[in-house]
C-alpha cells in the first residue's frame, strides 16, 4: 500500500523534527518546509495528501499560505491542519474562513496529532473514493442513457410521474427537519381545525402559546450553529415532555416555537403549563461539550368566538410574547386587545417618522456641558426633538426605539450630526465664545454599523468647515461589543481625524474593562442613574469613585450627566469630576437659547 505523503511547514526546526519523527514512525511519507514560500514550491512540485501548517511564521504566515493554496484549483482540495501555540493569538474563525480543515495546538500531544492527521487523511481518501465512484456512476448512466434512447417516450412519461410525485412529497413535508416537530404549515392546519372545532363546540376551548428563546442568538453566535441546533433539539425534547399527546408543539423557525393546548378547562390550566415551561428552563441544557442556561418569553392567546382566522390567533400570541420580552424576558404575558392597539400605534409612529423626515419636523436642542471647577460652558450635547405636526412634541423615548428598529435612525442621526456641526461652526464664525467649545453627538449602534459612516462624517465636516477636534461622538458600550475588529478600525479612523470619542451611559452596559484598553476612547460619561443616588452621605457614592479611578488611570476625561441638585454637584467636585451636565445648569434648549447661554457665560468671565 502506498504511503500517504504529508508536508510539514514550520519555521522552527525542533517542531519539524518532532512531527516528522512521530509521523514517519506511523508509516507516513514526510516532507518538510521551513517557510511558506518553500511550502508553496514543494506543493507545486508534488502535491501532498495533507499539509500541517504553522500559523506564526516570519515572511509569510500560515493564513496567507493557506489562502494561496485554496486560490489555486490544483491545490485547493489538499486538506490543511493549522499548528498554533496556545499562547499565540489564534483566530479560529479566520483559520477556517481561509480554508483550514482542522487545527492542532502546541505543545503537541501525541494522540491528538495522530488522531487529527488520520481523520483528515481518511476524509480525503473518502472524497477521492467518492469521486471515483461518481465517475463510474456517470459512465454507467451514459451507457444506460444510450440504451434508453429507444424508449425515450416512456422515459418522459416516467419523468412526468416523478415530478408529480415530488409535488405530492413537498405537500407532505409538514415536519421540521431539525427537531422532527410539526412545522408552521402543519401547525396552522391544526390551529385552523381547533378554531373550527371551537366554533362548532364553544365548550371546547383552546389556547395558543408562542415561545421565543431569550439570548439564543448569543449562544448561536458564540458557540456556533451546530451548538445552536443541538440546543434547539434538546429544547424540543424538553417541551414535548411537558405536554399531553393531544397538544401540538411546533417549531415555526429559528428559535420560535408554538403550542396549541386543547381541551383546556380554564385559564389556570393554561398558566399551569406556562409556569412549568418557564420552570423547566431553570435547569441547564446539556450540550455535547458544556451546560447552557437559557430563558424563554411566552405569549398566550386564548380562543374566543371573535377569532375568524388562525393567523390572528398566532399573531396575538406573538404580540403577547414581545410584550413579555419588553417587560424583562423569562416570563409569560396573556394577550390583551390593548397590546394589538399598541402595535398599531408603533406602526403609525413609524409611518409618521417617515413623513417627519420628509417634512423636516425634527429640531436639535443643545444641553450645555460645564467645567465643574470653573462653571464655564465647555461644550454642548446635541439632542434630537420631534415636533409632530398634529401631536406636538413627541418624547424621544417613544420615537427613538422605533427609529432604531426600522433603521430610520441612520437618516435622523446623519441630519442631527450635520445640524450640530453647522451650529457650532456658526458660533465660531460669530465669535460667540472666547475659548474653544466642543459639540457632542450621539451615534447609535445601527449608525455605527453603516459601511459609509466615515465618508458621511467627512462630508459633513467638509460642508460645515468644522474643525474635527471640536467634534465628540458618543457611543454606548454595546457598540464596542459587536464586531470588535470593524469597530476598532472605524474608531481608529476617527482618531486619525482627531475626532473625540466618548462612551455614553458608562457602567450600565457590558462594563468590560478590557475594551477601554483596546479602543481609542477619550471620555467616559457617567450615567444619570449613578448620579441620582448622590446626596450628602459619603456612602452614596456607589461606583462613581471607581469610574473616576479608571478614567484617571487611562487618562480619560469624565462627564457626569443628570446633575440636578447642588448636593450632587458638591459630591462630584469632591471626587474631582471634570465635567457635568443636567437640569441644575440647564435643560436642552434650542439653538437661539443656547447662543444666549454662551453669550451670558462669556460676559461673566470677561
Amino acid at each position: 500500500m502506498e504511503k500517504e505523503d504529508i508536508l510539514i511547514v514550520d519555521d522552527t526546526p525542533e517542531n519539524l523534527r518532532f512531527l516528522s519523527t512521530l509521523l514517519m514512525k506511523q508509516g507516513y511519507s514526510i516532507r518538510k518546509a521551513l517557510s511558506g514560500q518553500m511550502a508553496l514550491t514543494a506543493v507545486q512540485t508534488v502535491a501532498p495528501d495533507l499539509i500541517l501548517l504553522d500559523i506564526m511564521m516570519l515572511s509569510m504566515d500560515g493564513y496567507e499560505v493557506c489562502e494561496k493554496l485554496k486560490a489555486d484549483p490544483e491545490t485547493a482540495a489538499i486538506p490543511v491542519i493549522f499548528l498554533s501555540a496556545l499562547s499565540e493569538a489564534f483566530d479560529k474563525v479566520k483559520a477556517f474562513s481561509v480554508g483550514g480543515a482542522d487545527y492542532i495546538t502546541k505543545p503537541f500531544q501525541f494522540e491528538e496529532v495522530l488522531a487529527r492527521v488520520q481523520n483528515q487523511l481518511e476524509l480525503r481518501a473518502a472524497k477521492i473514493q467518492n469521486q471515483q465512484l461518481n465517475a463510474q456512476l456517470e459512465e454507467r448512466v451514459k451507457e444506460r442513457t444510450l440504451q434508453l434512447e429507444v424508449a425515450n417516450q416512456e422515459l418522459r412519461r416516467e419523468i412526468n410521474e416523478r415530478m408529480l410525485l415530488q409535488e405530492q412529497l413537498l405537500k407532505m413535508a409538514l415536519y421540521d427537519n431539525l427537531t422532527g416537530l410539526p412545522n408552521r404549515v402543519l401547525f396552522m392546519e391544526r390551529l385552523e381545525q381547533a378554531l373550527k372545532g371551537s366554533k362548532e363546540r364553544p365548550e371546547e376551548a383552546f389556547a395558543v402559546l408562542f415561545l421565543d428563546c431569550d439570548r439564543f442568538k448569543v449562544v448561536n453566535d458564540s458557540l456556533g450553529h451546530l451548538a445552536g441546533n443541538e440546543l434547539l433539539i434538546s429544547l424540543a425534547r424538553r417541551l414535548e415532555k411537558l405536554l399531553s399527546q393531544h397538544d401540538t408543539l411546533a417549531r415555526l423557525g429559528g428559535d420560535e416555537f408554538a403550542i396549541i393546548l386543547t381541551n383546556i378547562e380554564n385559564i389556570s390550566s393554561v398558566l399551569f403549563v406556562a409556569d412549568r415551561i418557564l420552570q423547566s428552563f431553570s435547569s441547564p441544557f446539556q450540550l455535547n461539550r458544556q451546560e447552557i442556561f437559557i430563558n424563554a418569553s411566552i405569549g398566550i392567546a386564548l380562543s374566543n368566538i371573535n377569532y375568524e382566522l388562525p393567523e390572528h390567533l398566532l399573531r396575538d400570541a406573538d404580540i403577547a410574547m414581545y410584550r413579555a420580552k419588553t417587560l424583562g424576558k423569562g416570563q409569560y404575558q396573556i394577550f390583551d386587545p390593548k397590546m394589538h392597539d399598541a402595535v398599531i400605534q408603533v406602526l403609525q409612529l413609524e409611518n409618521d417618522l417617515r413623513k417627519a423626515i420628509e417634512r423636516q419636523e425634527f429640531i436639535v436642542h443643545y444641553q450645555p456641558i460645564i467645567a465643574l471647577d470653573t462653571s464655564k460652558i465647555v461644550g454642548f450635547e446635541a439632542l434630537v426633538r420631534w415636533h409632530h405636526s398634529q401631536r406636538g412634541m413627541v418624547a424621544p423615548s417613544l420615537f427613538i426605539p422605533v427609529a432604531e428598529e426600522t433603521g430610520l435612525i441612520n437618516q435622523i442621526g446623519n441630519w442631527v450630526l450635520r445640524e450640530a456641526c453647522h451650529q457650532l461652526q456658526q458660533w465660531y464664525q460669530e465669535k460667540q465664545s472666547d475659548y474653544p467649545l466642543f459639540m457632542s453627538v450621539n451615534l447609535s449602534a445601527r449608525q455605527f454599523a453603516q459601511p459609509d459612516l466615515i465618508e458621511q462624517i467627512d462630508q459633513i465636516l467638509a460642508e460645515t468647515q468644522l474643525n474635527p477636534q471640536s467634534l465628540k461622538l458618543e457611543i454606548t458600550e454595546s457598540v464596542l461589543m459587536n464586531n470588535t475588529q470593524s469597530v476598532k478600525a472605524i474608531m481608529q479612523q476617527l482618531r486619525e481625524r482627531k475626532i473625540q470619542l466618548c462612551i455614553d451611559d458608562f457602567g450600565t452596559g457590558y462594563s468590560s474593562l478590557s475594551y477601554l484598553y483596546n479602543f481609542p476612547v477619550d471620555t467616559l460619561k457617567i450615567d444619570r442613574s449613578f448620579i441620582s443616588y448622590l446626596d450628602e452621605k459619603a456612602d452614596s457614592l456607589g461606583l462613581i469613585p471607581a469610574i473616576m479611578k479608571i478614567a484617571q488611570t487611562l487618562k480619560m476625561s469624565v462627564i457626569a450627566e443628570g446633575i440636578e441638585t447642588s448636593e450632587q454637584l458638591a459630591q462630584l467636585k469632591y471626587l474631582n469630576c471634570e465635567f457635568g451636565q443636567g437640569y441644575l445648569f440647564s435643560k436642552a434648549v434650542e439653538g437661539k437659547k443656547a447662543t444666549n447661554l454662551i453669550a451670558l457665560d462669556s460676559r461673566e468671565y470677561r
